[in-house]
């Protein structure tokens, strides 16, 4: 497995020291950076993209929970909670933490934690490799490569062939992905990741980490500012970006020659 990018999150000094300390001892981890406050771990998140984030619930400006709720990145990292409190504990899973730390906790503790969430990032590696090579043997099996790029889908029994060109916008729901057309949808058991890798077409633009549109279908664009778009569909559906995707939106508005069309 690649070396685990880690990012450790904490108001205090001493915190941070001693977590940095304790992962200098294993070699399969690369600390990307330190934070001393919410505001500086959401950019460092969606900046760096770490697999693992040791994060502190109370600090001054955003707590722990609310640092994972403002993140952009695509996947979301998995997150060790630590802290000296434990009424956070129930909404810290809620938020699919992988390990809860209560301060103050020994050197035993901390690697049960680390070892649990190696873990858990090497099962997720293998799942996305084997659902991106099932996923590819599928496209070869199902599509004539010089043709329409076409998914098959199963709808209250009967078999279906969906035009992937004829999808406006795709929303990510979990393990699912909600296909909208004009006039109708689709549920399609496939990650967005996977599904975006699959593409051949690229009219796709990734605006957000649950959302996927089709320039074809694009209406209007408008800026509204603090990094975010707001996209309008032809049939008036509006969906906004994610912060950390201004970047790709504009090098992709501006490659295909949108920002003057639309």
């Amino acid at each position: 497995m690649r070396k685990i990018r880690t990012l450790v999150v904490d108001d205090e000094p001493l915190a941070r020291r001693r977590i940095t300390g304790l992962l200098e001892k294993h070699p399969y981890i690369q600390l990307v950076g330190e934070c001393k406050n919410g505001k500086d771990a959401v950019k460092k998140i969606n900046t760096y993209q770490p697999d693992l984030v040791f994060l502190d619930i109370q600090m001054p400006d955003l707590n722990g929970i609310e640092v994972i709720k403002a993140t952009d990145s695509a996947p979301l990292p998995f997150i060790i909670f630590v802290t000296a409190y434990d009424n956070y504990a129930l909404e810290a899973f809620n938020v699919h933490a992988v390990d809860y730390l209560l301060k103050p906790f020994d050197n035993n503790r901390f690697e049960e934690a680390l070892e649990h969430a190696r873990k858990q990032i090497g099962i997720k590696e293998k799942a996305l490799l084997h659902e991106k090579m099932l996923y590819l043997i599928h496209e070869h099996q199902t599509m004539d490569e010089s043709g329409p790029q076409t998914l098959t889908i199963k709808k209250r029994g009967r078999t279906v062939h969906v035009p992937i060109d004829d999808i406006n916008w795709v929303e990510a729901d979990g393990n699912y992905l909600h296909l909208h057309l004009e006039g109708e949808k689709y549920l399609l058991r496939q990650t967005m990741q996977g599904f975006y890798d699959g593409l051949r077409s690229r009219d796709f633009l990734r605006i957000h980490r649950s959302l996927l549109i089709n320039s074809r279908y694009l209406n209007n664009v408008r800026y509204l500012g603090n990094n975010r778009y707001l996209f309008q569909m032809r049939n008036g559906t509006e969906l906004h970006s994610g912060r950390s995707f201004r970047s790709a939106i504009e090098e992709y508005l501006t490659e295909r020659d949108l920002i003057d069309r639309l």
